[in-house]
C-alpha cells in the first residue's frame, strides 16, 4: 500500500501516538486525562490535522458494534439486578472441598460467565467475593486472582459478546454467533483446562497448605462476610429492600415479640433473601429483657397476666405464626410482592436466554441485543434511568474516538505498508504462516492493546486470507479473535480484565491485596504461549 504524503503521514502518526500513550498509560504525568478523553483527543487531532475530513470521521464510527455493546451492557445490568451474579458467586463456595477445588471452580465459572456476560463484568463482580473466600479458608489470594483474570480472558474468546475485540471481529467479518462459538469453543475449553493445570503446577505447594487453627469467632466472621456479600448496589432492588426491612418492621407491629415463632419466621424470611440482620435480633433481645423486667417489677406471674388480659386471644397464640401473618393485609401484600419479584427475575432470565438463542439462529446480533435490552426495560415497568445510568457510556465514547483515530492512522498507509512486508510470511494456509501471524498479533496486542490491533490488522489479514478461500478468511478472523484475546494474559497491562482484578483487589476494604506486574508476568508468559499454540491447532 502506498504511503500518504509526508505531512499527512507525520501528523497522523503523531495523533495516533498520543492516543496510544493515553490508552495504554491513562495517567501519564504530562496529560493525566484518561483513556476516554485520550481517544477523543486522538480523533480530534485526526480531523484537525486533516488526515480525515469530518464526514470521514463520522463514517469511521461503527454503529453496529456500538449497538451490540450497548445492548449487552444493559442486559448485564438487569441480570445483576436479578441476582444472576450472586448465584454465580455462590457456586464458588458451595460445598467447596479445598483450595484446588476452589481454583478449578474459579477457572470454570469465570470462563463461562465471561463468554456470556463479558470478561470485564465477571471480573468486577467476582474479585472481592473471591478475596473473601480466600480469607475465610486462609488461602493466598494470588493464584485465585490469577485464575479469575486469565480464565475470564480465555472464556471470553468463545463468543462475539465475550469482549470488545470479538464484537469488532464478528461484525466486520460477518460471522454469526453460532459459527463464532463452534469455531472457537474447542480451543476455549482446552485452554481453560490447560490454564488450570498450569496454575496447579506452579502453585501446588501454596495450594496444599492446610488451614491453620484459627479463632472460632474470627472464622465465623469471615464466613459471614462471604454469605452476606453484595456484588454491587444494582442487586439491591426495591423488592429486596422491602423484604429485609419493611417486612420485619410489619411483623414487629403485631406485638408478639415474646413468641419464639416470631424469631423463627424472621430467620426464615431473612434467609430467603440471604441477609442476617443482627441489629434486629438485638432489638428483640432487649425487648424481651424489658418485658421480663416489667413482669418482675409488677410481681405478677406471666400466667396471671394472660388470664387477666382478655384482649389476648389464646386461639390466635396457639395457631402457627405463619398462618396468622399470611392472612393479614400485610402478609398478603408481602406474598404478592414476593411472587412478582420471582416472576420478574424469571422473565429476565428467559429474555436473556431468548437473546442468546436468537443470536445462535443467525439473527442480527446488534439489533437482537438492543431488542432484549428494551424488552427488559419495558418488563421492569418503571423509570429505567437508574439502570441505564449503570451503562458504561465512557466505554462507548472511547470506542467512537478509537474508531476515528485508528481509521486515520490507516489512512497514513503505515499499517498497510508493514503488512505488505509481513503478508508473504503470514498466510493462514501454512502452519508456519499461522505461527508468524499469531506472534505478530500477540506482540501488537500487548504493545497497542487488543482492540486497536484488531482494527488495524483485521481488514488486511482477512483480505489476504480471502484470496486463498472463503473458509480461510473465516479462519483468519477466528485466529485474530483467539490470539488477541489470549494475548491479554501475558502481562498485567495486556487486558482491561487484568487491570480490573488488580484494582478491585487493591481497593477491597479489609481484604486488600496487590497483584504486582512481575508476579502476573511470571505465570502469564508461559501460560499465554502454551494456550495460544494449543488453541491455534483446535480452531475450526
Amino acid at each position: 500500500m502506498a504511503l500518504a504524503p509526508v505531512p499527512k503521514l507525520v501528523l497522523g502518526s503523531v495523533a495516533f501516538a498520543i492516543f496510544w500513550v493515553l490508552a495504554v498509560f491513562p495517567a501519564v504525568p504530562f496529560l493525566p486525562i484518561g483513556r476516554t478523553a485520550g481517544s477523543l483527543l486522538g480523533a480530534l487531532l485526526m480531523v484537525a490535522f486533516q488526515v480525515l475530513s469530518p464526514d470521514q470521521a463520522y463514517e469511521a464510527i461503527d454503529l453496529p458494534i456500538l449497538g451490540l455493546l450497548f445492548g449487552t451492557m444493559v442486559v448485564s445490568v438487569y441480570l445483576e439486578r436479578a441476582d444472576m451474579f450472586k448465584y454465580i458467586g455462590k457456586l464458588l463456595s458451595w460445598k467447596s472441598r479445598g483450595a484446588k477445588d476452589l481454583l478449578c471452580r474459579i477457572c470454570l465459572i469465570s470462563a463461562v460467565s465471561s463468554a456470556l456476560f463479558t470478561n470485564d463484568t465477571s471480573c468486577v463482580v467476582l474479585t472481592e467475593f473471591i478475596l473473601k473466600i480466600a480469607k475465610q479458608h486462609n488461602l493466598p489470594p494470588h493464584p485465585l486472582l490469577l485464575a479469575l483474570a486469565t480464565s475470564a480472558n480465555i472464556g471470553s474468546a468463545a463468543t462475539p459478546i465475550g469482549n470488545p475485540q470479538n464484537l469488532v471481529i464478528a461484525v466486520q467479518g460477518k460471522i454469526s454467533f453460532g459459527k463464532f462459538l463452534f469455531g472457537v469453543l474447542p480451543a476455549m475449553v482446552v485452554g481453560v483446562v490447560v490454564n488450570a493445570l498450569i496454575l496447579m503446577i506452579m502453585y501446588w505447594r501454596v495450594l496444599s497448605i492446610q488451614k491453620d487453627e484459627e479463632d472460632p469467632v474470627a472464622d465465623f466472621e469471615a464466613e459471614e462476610e462471604v454469605n452476606s456479600h453484595q456484588f454491587s448496589p444494582a442487586t439491591m432492588s426495591h423488592y429486596n429492600s422491602f423484604n429485609s426491612q419493611e417486612w420485619n418492621a410489619r411483623i414487629d407491629s403485631f406485638n408478639i415479640h415474646n413468641s419464639p415463632r416470631v424469631q423463627s419466621l424472621r430467620n426464615r424470611s431473612m434467609a430467603s433473601d440471604g441477609e442476617i440482620d443482627r441489629v434486629l435480633s438485638n432489638r428483640i433481645d432487649s425487648a424481651r429483657n424489658s418485658n421480663a423486667s416489667k413482669e418482675g417489677t409488677n410481681d405478677v406471674p406471666p400466667q396471671t397476666k394472660e388470664e387477666t388480659n382478655p384482649t389476648r386471644t389464646d386461639a390466635i397464640v396457639d395457631r402457627p405464626i405463619e398462618a396468622r401473618v399470611m392472612h393479614t393485609t400485610e402478609g398478603k401484600d408481602y406474598i404478592s410482592k414476593k411472587l412478582r419479584y420471582v416472576l420478574w427475575k424469571s422473565c429476565v432470565y428467559i429474555i436473556t436466554l431468548g437473546m442468546l438463542v436468537a443470536m445462535l439462529l443467525g439473527l442480527n446480533m446488534s439489533w437482537t441485543a438492543i431488542a432484549a435490552a428494551l424488552a427488559l426495560v419495558v418488563l421492569d415497568f418503571k423509570d429505567a434511568m437508574p439502570s441505564l445510568e449503570k451503562v458504561s457510556y465512557s466505554l462507548l465514547i472511547f470506542f467512537c474516538g478509537m474508531f476515528i483515530t485508528v481509521d486515520g492512522f490507516n489512512k497514513t498507509g503505515i499499517p498497510g505498508a508493514l503488512w505488505d512486508i509481513m503478508e508473504p510470511y503470514s498466510r493462514v494456509d501454512r502452519a508456519s504462516g499461522v505461527a508468524i501471524l499469531a506472534l505478530v498479533i500477540l506482540v501488537l496486542s500487548n504493545v497497542a492493546s487488543n482492540v486497536p490491533t484488531v482494527l488495524l490488522l483485521g481488514g488486511p489479514v482477512a483480505a489476504s486470507a480471502a484470496a486463498i478461500s472463503k473458509e480461510d478468511e473465516k479462519k483468519a478472523w477466528l485466529i485474530l479473535a483467539w490470539t488477541s484475546t489470549v494475548a491479554g494474559n501475558l502481562s498485567l497491562l495486556g487486558s482491561a480484565a487484568n487491570l480490573i482484578v488488580c484494582e478491585q483487589a487493591r481497593r477491597a476494604p479489609n481484604i486488600a491485596y496487590t497483584l504486582t506486574f512481575w508476579s502476573h508476568l511470571k505465570f502469564g508468559l508461559p501460560s499465554t504461549l502454551i494456550i495460544t499454540a494449543i488453541g491455534l491447532a483446535l480452531i475450526r
